[in-house]
This record gives C-alpha cells, sequence and structure tokens, in this order.
C-alpha cells in the first residue's frame, strides 16, 4: 500500500481502516480483470491466488521490543511552567537530554497511519523510520524511572492500537484466498466460454497482439513487491479433462472397495500390493467397460491403476502400503513422472497395516505438504480423502489434481480351533 506522506508523528489517524479493506477488495478486483487475456489463461490458478494473497493481505506490525535500543544526547528541549517564570501557555528553549528508544517492527510501516474501528481521542505518537518505529523523552532534568515508565506506557498505547487493528484485519485477511480464488474462477469460466463459443465457427481464429511471445523467467516472490507468476508462451488452447463428477465417482468406488475390506478382514489381511489393487480394477471395470488396467506403461514408468478413453488417459493412481514419509514422497514422485502434459487428475491409495491410523493420516497431510511441486491444499473431502492441488513437473503452469486416499486394513486374528473331544466308551 502506498499513501501520501504523514503530516505529523501523530499515529493511527491518516486513513479509515473499513475504507482501506474495501479499497483491497476493489483493486484485487481490477487487477484480475485488467491481466491480458492469453496470460491469465495460460498461467496457474493457485499460483494467481498465491500472489494475490501476498500483494493485498493486510499486514499488522509486530514490535520487536527485546531488540530494541536506545541512545540519548544532548539537545535544546523546549520548557515550560512556572519554574521558568514563564506564563501559562509560554515556552522557551533549554539544554537538556533528550533519549531515543528504536523499536523494530515486522509488517507493513503503512498500517501505523491506518486508524482501527476501535480507537480513543488521544492516539500514540511516534516517528516512522524504515522497518523501526522511533520514540523520543526529552527534558532538563530527566530520571531513569521516569524515562522508562514513558517509554512503557507508550508501547502499551502503540500495543493496543495493533491489537484493534488485528481484530479488524483477521476476518479479511482469512476470507482473502477464497475470494481471489472465486475471482479467478469467474473470469476463468467467462473466457473459456467465449473460447468454447468461437471453436465452434468455421473460420480460423485472429492471434492476439497481447499473446506472450518470449519465455518469462520465473520470479521469486517477494512480501514487499510481489511479481505476477509466470505464464505459458504458447497460445491458449482448452483441453478436455476429466469431468469432475466422473472423478469423485472414481473415488467413491475405490472407497466403497474399502468398505468391504474393513468387512472380511481375513480375505484381506494376508494380501499385498498388486492382489489388493487387482480387486479395485474389477470394481473400477465394472463400471467403466474394461477401460481400467494395472501395471501399464505410462509416460515414465507403469502405473498401478490407470482408467482411458478413447486414447487419453482419464485417471491414474498408484497403490502401496504406508512405510514412512519418505516412502509417501517417493510414491508421489513416482505418480508425478507417470503423468503426460494432458493427465490433469491422479491418487494415491494408502494402505496402513500400523496400529496408530491416526497418526499415519497426520503424516500424510504434513509430508505432502512438503513435496516440491505442492500448491495448495488439502482440501478434506472426509476424515481419510484428502485433496491437493500440485504443479507438472515439466509444466508448473499446468495443475494436477492428486487425492490421497488412506484406508486402514484390518489385522484379522484367528480364532484358534478348539480339539474334539474324544468320547470314552
Amino acid at each position: 500500500m502506498v499513501y501520501g506522506r504523514s503530516r505529523s508523528n501523530l499515529l493511527f489517524s491518516e486513513h479509515d481502516g473499513f475504507s482501506i479493506i474495501e479499497n483491497q477488495k476493489t483493486q484485487l478486483l481490477s487487477e484480475v480483470s485488467g491481466i491480458p487475456e492469453s496470460r491469465f489463461l495460460n498461467t496457474s490458478a493457485e499460483d494467481l491466488v498465491r500472489y494475490l494473497v501476498d500483494r493485498y493481505q493486510l499486514e499488522v506490525p509486530e514490535l520487536d521490543v527485546e531488540n530494541a535500543v536506545v541512545d540519548q544526547h544532548e539537545a535544546i528541549v523546549g520548557v515550560h511552567g512556572p519554574g521558568y517564570r514563564l506564563a501559562r501557555g509560554e515556552t522557551c528553549s533549554a539544554p537538556g537530554t533528550q533519549v531515543t528508544l528504536e523499536v523494530p517492527f515486522t509488517g507493513d510501516p503503512q498500517m501505523f497511519k491506518i486508524r482501527p474501528s476501535t480507537f480513543n481521542l488521544s492516539p500514540p505518537r511516534a516517528e516512522i523510520r524504515g522497518q523501526s518505529i522511533i520514540l523520543v523523552q526529552s527534558g532538563t532534568q530527566l530520571s531513569g524511572d521516569e524515562v522508562q515508565a514513558g517509554f512503557d506506557r507508550s508501547l502499551k498505547d502503540i500495543g493496543q492500537y495493533l491489537n484493534w487493528q488485528r481484530s479488524d484485519t483477521r476476518s479479511f485477511n482469512d476470507k482473502l484466498p477464497t475470494l481471489a480464488r472465486q475471482t479467478i474462477e469467474q473470469r476463468r469460466e467467462k473466457l473459456l466460454a467465449n473460447q468454447n463459443l468461437l471453436s465452434g465457427l468455421r473460420f480460423k481464429l485472429k492471434e492476439r497482439a497481447d499473446a506472450p511471445q518470449a519465455y518469462a523467467a520465473p520470479l521469486k516472490r517477494k512480501r514487499i513487491n510481489p511479481q505476477l507468476p509466470p505464464a505459458s508462451t504458447a497460445p491458449y488452447r482448452p483441453e478436455p479433462v476429466l469431468p469432475e463428477d466422473d472423478y469423485n465417482n472414481i473415488l467413491k468406488i475405490i472407497q466403497d472397495m474399502t468398505l468391504v475390506m474393513e468387512r472380511s478382514p481375513a480375505a484381506f489381511s494376508r494380501m499385498g500390493e498388486e492382489d489388493i489393487r487387482q480387486h479395485f480394477l474389477v470394481q473400477l471395470n465394472g463400471q467403466y467397460e474394461g477401460k481400467a488396467t494395472g501395471e501399464t506403461f505410462n509416460a515414465e514408468g507403469k502405473t498401478d491403476i490407470l482408467i482411458r478413453h478413447e486414447g487419453r488417459n482419464l485417471f491414474i493412481a498408484e497403490c502401496k502400503f504406508w512405510r514412512g514419509e519418505k516412502a509417501h514422497l517417493e510414491t508421489i514422485n513416482q505418480v508425478l513422472s507417470y503423468l503426460s502434459w494432458r493427465d490433469t487428475k491422479t491418487a494415491v491409495i494408502v494402505f496402513n497395516k500400523n496400529r496408530d491410523f491416526s497418526g499415519v493420516l497426520q503424516k500424510i497431510s504434513e509430508a505432502t505438504q512438503q513435496h516440491a511441486q505442492f500448491k495448495s491444499g488439502p482440501k478434506i473431502e472426509n476424515e481419510t480423502c484428502f485433496r491437493y492441488v500440485f504443479g507438472q513437473r515439466d509444466d508448473p503452469n499446468r495443475e494436477v489434481i492428486l487425492t490421497v486416499l488412506a484406508f486402514d486394513v484390518p489385522h484379522h486374528e484367528k480364532t484358534p480351533t478348539a480339539k474334539p473331544r474324544i468320547r470314552r466308551i
């Protein structure tokens, strides 16, 4: 945020907080609308969301009082009062001492100019220099206790105003990712509808002058000055994708199969990954007319479950027993390496034979978000199903929906067979 220079050292007095929040929303909507069409469609939606959140969230400062430093020097100070034989309201100058406290802070220094919805009629005064706030006390006969009490009082007042700001901005910051995502999706849907309209006409499409002509090197995002994420250089062409309803139906078939496993533990307790996979394939082929296959070559390797239709991959999944976080990340690498550029929906099916299933679920969530190609998530479908957004390995702007489904494979305890009793005659 950029505002005019302060006319005084009076803090929290130049701008109304509600107006600032509404202005941030308006600027976000305006920026999304102003991104050239070709760049907008060729840029990762999740990267755009992160960029907009970085750019428009309100960062209330945090004072670092522990690292504050104090200094003093001689100065000419203003004095008043009967002790200096001055009439009421008169002031004069005299030799004295000036003590300066420099307190570093993190966050946006512009927030010191914004008045929160809760305030009083005596806002604190201080000078803002870069990422430090400067408090000053001066007088002709200063004492250490007096100076300490004055600084403590000023810091308490500033801290109170910052707390009021946090209350005002918390809701806006929490809702900002949703606002950004909805704004992006609305414009994307409109642009895609326009693309589909033109694709049905029997004429060549006119090339746009705003189409990117050169590769833009990825820029490292900075908190102070966020940059738009890089876009693909190729003209945008809508690609057919697996409909959301079909994707959800495939996941439901897999989840329903696990209910069978839970109800018949004896039949599955000694099965390996390949044997369990075959049972999933049977169920999927029942729905997709024999299109589901296992151990099929795709891209750079074999994938456990692959559903194809008319020469295109609709769904790719890997089945693995839980063997720790490292193995889980290797499985995600494996799945992503199988994907061709057109593949956008996939899954990792995790089977757990350990006792602590709740602990495994926590480790899955934490480990998945550590992957280098992770973008956002999880969206929790249910207590054992987590949906994430990843970037494809060779094209980060091409996003992949990866769902992790975790299932507890029950242990089957054999009941000892009682020995028949021999009846003696």
